[in-house]
């Protein structure tokens, strides 16, 4: 647990002030050592034991290194010269620019994990592009969404997230990432997306042109099929009975109408998504004003539970009073208790914001909001055939919906908090689950395996890399062979074609290097345990012939093994504590010896074909979050 009996921003200035002194360099034999930069100084050890790589190792780097051919041979498939989709002239409706994004939304933190130096320029060029077509199309306005909902607005902006950890120092992303920030801050008068006094985003569909408090038929007209394939959104719209009506042009209109008037004027969980966007540019610059932001924001909805009896309501009206719309009911809001998933975007919702609260404050208090949703949820289960359900949806008529829960976000959530009150809800609501098992399967996201990976770093599955390193770099070749055999016409691929078929597959080089499962993918952030960057070429990720395993994970260190495989050449890496810096070292130990860290990086230099295993203690969410670089001197903000 943190210790809060000194205030974290004071902690933070104090850091600050101690990291102008110069740190003296321990090696293992405690005598100094040469700094790798004259411009920082960092505590470095050397790692000397000479042996044969591991077969992890080996498997790590080639889906380091292997990746990055899929990625073009992909890109050259489905890309013109300027870099946008090989594509239909017109794409009508609010739906789309999300999925040409998530087409490539990995490619930046490929490259922030060391992939080729290659994949950053190309991973922006493909942005640019994405955005001015979808501009074209009409989706995007002053190169933000112009309206749609954050589920996906964070499909889309994890991709835009990203190139703060590749380089902070790009100036038009940078100054794109405050600009969007400020669609919700009140600084664009166009955007009218923010209650400052009510704590409220004001509809759920907002965007760069603001609120969207009636939708169209147009604006839907590209997701109505797929919405007939779903519960309907009330059991009592006017000559609706079935969801066959979205696709008839008779009865639809009714389902917009009753849509409009219950559900656009006003605040739901999943807004809580946009927490990401407020901690990207805190995360650029520092501004206290983002910070605020998300803790006020994020604390609005924890009140708004517990005024709620300990239930999270799934809606808010411009008032700010619960079934403001919905004639007092705290469910049926926009993607809400009740449709289209549930229980899965209030879950992922609750834990992309209590964990962007936690990260830029240091305080787990916030944290209590999705861990609310899920004992929530526990408080009704049932068992059936050996195995927990629980209710995925709430209506007129109560819980309802009981299924299995996906372990992924307990998994999440324990890792982010390693709360025991989180891991006996892990185990409670998968008990006959075999969660150390894996099972590799690739979805639309990439951090579904993250129960897997638990029972490997608490040492219940130790060949779980090799599975997993295999699993991915199959699933890798497996896209490949789709996107050799694809033969269709660009008139016939539906939006979601090319996120089908991106053949950059990272979860296993996430979890196994950083010692965290994969970001949540509708637009959460990466909360890791350590992250890496190359001092001799300064940038991010592990330099060439690195591998990194993180084997095992506690409330208060790591334990890692570092592997340099070429056989003639030192290489040299710097450790940073947590994506953003987030954290501190405490003490590293190796072979037995031991040193005193008091810092969130130190310095590795690796011998030719030499490896080692580092124990690391670490206090957890103690420091500023920033995308500052080692050598940078100063926060991002100030370049």
């Amino acid at each position: 647990m943190l210790n809060t009996s000194q205030p974290l921003r004071r902690r933070w200035m104090l850091r600050r002030l101690a990291g102008a002194a110069i740190l003296v360099c321990l090696s293992t034999s405690g005598r100094a050592a040469e700094a790798t930069s004259e411009a920082f100084v960092l505590p470095t050890i050397e790692i000397a034991e000479v042996g044969p790589p591991p077969e992890w190792a080996l498997w790590e780097r080639q889906l380091l290194d292997g990746l990055y051919p899929a990625a073009v041979e992909f890109v050259r498939k489905y890309t013109r010269d300027d870099g946008t989709l090989i594509w239909r002239d017109r794409w009508p409706g609010m739906d789309g620019s999300d999925d040409g994004y998530e087409s490539f939304y990995n490619f930046p933190l490929y490259y922030a994990l060391g992939g080729p130096e290659e994949v950053n320029p190309l991973s922006r060029r493909l942005w640019e592009a994405v955005t001015r077509q979808f501009t074209r199309y009409g989706q995007i306005h002053n190169e933000f969404d112009a309206y749609y909902d954050w589920m996906h607005h964070g499909e889309a902006y994890t991709n835009f997230y990203f190139f703060g950890l590749a380089d902070p120092h790009d100036a038009k992303f940078r100054e794109r990432s405050l600009r969007f920030a400020g669609l919700y801050l009140g600084e664009d008068p166009a955007a009218a997306n923010w209650d400052a006094q009510r704590k409220l985003i004001r509809s759920p569909i907002n965007g760069s042109r603001g609120p969207r408090f009636v939708n169209t038929a147009e604006d839907w007209v590209t997701h109505r099929d797929v919405l007939a394939d779903y519960p309907l959104p009330y059991n009592d719209i006017p000559h609706v009975t079935s969801s066959d009506a979205w696709i008839d042009d008779a009865r639809f209109p009714f389902i917009l109408e009753t849509m409009n008037r219950r559900m656009m004027r006003g605040d739901v969980p999943l807004n809580l998504t946009a927490t990401s966007l407020m901690l990207n540019a805190y995360m650029y610059s520092g501004d206290e004003k983002y910070r605020r932001w998300i803790e006020e924001y994020v604390t609005a909805w924890t009140e708004r539970m517990r005024a709620n009896g300990g239930i999270l309501p799934d809606n808010v009206g411009l008032e700010g009073k619960i079934g403001e719309n919905m004639d007092g009911k705290w469910w049926g809001g926009y993607y809400g208790w009740r449709w289209p998933h549930g229980l899965f975007n209030q879950v992922e919702a609750t834990l992309i914001g209590g964990a962007n609260a936690y990260l830029v404050s240091g305080d787990p208090k916030y944290l209590e909001l999705p861990r609310s949703v899920l004992e929530l949820v526990e408080r009704q289960k049932r068992i059936v055939g050996g195995r927990v359900v629980v209710p995925h949806r709430h209506g007129d008529d109560g819980w309802y919906d009981y299924r299995p829960i996906k372990p992924v976000h307990l998994a999440y959530l324990w890792c982010v908090s390693q709360d025991p009150r989180d891991e006996r809800l892990l185990r409670a609501l998968t008990a006959g689950v075999p969660l150390d098992t894996l099972a590799y399967q690739k979805s639309k996201g990439d951090w579904e395996h993250a129960a897997a990976w638990l029972g490997f770093v608490a040492g219940r599955n130790p060949d779980y890399p090799l599975q997993i390193l295999r699993a991915t770099y199959a699933a890798s070749l497996e896209r490949l062979q789709v996107i050799r055999h694809d033969t269709s016409h660009p008139d016939e691929q539906d939006v979601h074609h090319w996120q089908q078929r991106n053949p950059v597959v990272l979860e296993a080089l996430v979890q196994l290097m950083l010692g965290a499962p994969n970001h949540v993918y509708h637009g959460g952030l990466l909360h890791c345990r350590l992250f890496y960057f190359d001092p001799q070429r300064r940038r991010p990720g592990v330099p060439p012939d690195v591998a990194a395993l993180v084997e095992r994970v506690t409330a208060d260190g790591v334990s890692v093994q570092l592997v340099n495989l070429h056989p003639t050449e030192a290489r040299e890496v710097i450790v940073q504590a947590g994506a953003f810096g987030e954290h501190r070292f405490t003490s590293l130990r190796q072979q037995g010896d031991a040193s005193t860290v008091d810092g969130n990086r130190f310095h590795v230099r690796l011998r030719p074909g030499a490896q080692g295993r580092l124990d690391i203690g670490m206090v957890r969410y103690v420091q500023q979050p920033s995308y500052a670089r080692p050598w940078d001197g100063k926060p991002a903000a100030g370049s």
